[in-house]
């Protein structure tokens, strides 16, 4: 049990980053009227499943004009 706590101590500041940039990115895909290269559905796909660089992906290449 102990192993569990120290890993989570590790690994806290990356779930707590994981977190806020993937509801920043959810936020920000509902308030954009387009999004660029994919379907929306993609996009929220994209940000969910895959950790830490899907929401990165989608705030650089996938953000449509404001």
């Amino acid at each position: 049990m102990q192993e569990v706590l120290d890993l989570l101590k590790i690994f806290w500041p990356l779930l707590v980053l994981q977190i806020l940039l993937m509801v920043w990115a959810i936020i920000d895909l509902i308030r954009h009227r387009e999004v660029k290269g994919l379907p929306r559905w993609a996009w929220v796909l994209i940000i969910v499943f895959i950790n830490i660089f899907g929401p990165i992906i989608y705030l650089v290449f996938g953000r449509g004009e404001e």
